[in-house]
């Protein structure tokens, strides 16, 4: 049950978009696989599951924007590396104290490496939302490419990252919380996960590797 009441007005969520939205731009190099194109996807999605579900549409609308300015600050981080530099976003944008507060710790719950099954309507709106975008098939084809550089992971730790964080989370049934998405994604997500385990297997061969050498030298 929700506790708090959002007091975000639409000139206020404009003024993050704005924000965000120059950020992405300047940092374009830095942010190739979590740039606008990805916050975009994210804020679009999240606002239709909070609809859905009941949670505060303009908190999450602005939790989306601002979730994952941590790769602003530092490659391959948690989203709790990005605090700082959201909270001053949000402030600069006239978002209140205990809001932008609010904003901060949504995004800290839906992280899919720590998220729970019991997590509030407003995370778990922006954590479908996100992991839908992680779900599509077109993401490893066009850009998981982007995802490496961007965070200068190999093939074989982003493989790691993938099945060490989300394949459990699948299994047990809550790799999305809104049921419409559930019924929609699901065979998205378990196909995904499935490559990503097949890769995981693949990397780890000497041959596999030898083969990978070859092509990047």
């Amino acid at each position: 049950m929700r506790t708090q009441e959002s007091t975000i007005d639409h000139a206020v969520v404009g003024a993050v978009e704005g924000r965000v939205h120059r950020l992405c731009r300047q940092y374009a190099d830095r942010l190739q696989f979590h740039g606008w194109h990805h916050v975009g996807f994210v804020r679009a999605k999240a606002v239709g599951f909070a609809r859905h579900n009941g949670a505060d549409l303009t908190v999450v609308e602005v939790a989306a924007l601002v979730h994952d300015v941590n790769y602003l600050v530092l490659r391959n981080s948690p989203a709790a590396a990005g605090q700082s530099l959201r909270l001053e976003i949000l402030a600069e944008c006239g978002v209140p104290p205990h809001i932008a507060r609010w904003i901060d710790e949504i995004v800290d719950e839906a992280e899919m490496a720590t998220r729970g099954r019991d997590i509030s309507l407003e995370a778990q709106a922006l954590s479908d939302a996100d992991t839908l975008f992680k779900a599509l098939p077109v993401t490893p084809v066009v850009l998981a490419h982007r995802y490496l550089r961007e965070n200068g992971l190999s093939l074989r730790e982003l493989a790691h990252k993938i099945v060490g964080e989300q394949c459990d989370v699948h299994d047990e049934g809550y790799y999305f919380y809104n049921p419409e998405a559930a019924a929609t994604y699901s065979r998205w997500a378990t196909a995904n996960l499935q490559l990503w385990r097949c890769i995981k297997e693949a990397v780890d061969d000497p041959t596999v590797v030898e083969l990978l050498d070859a092509v990047a030298s």
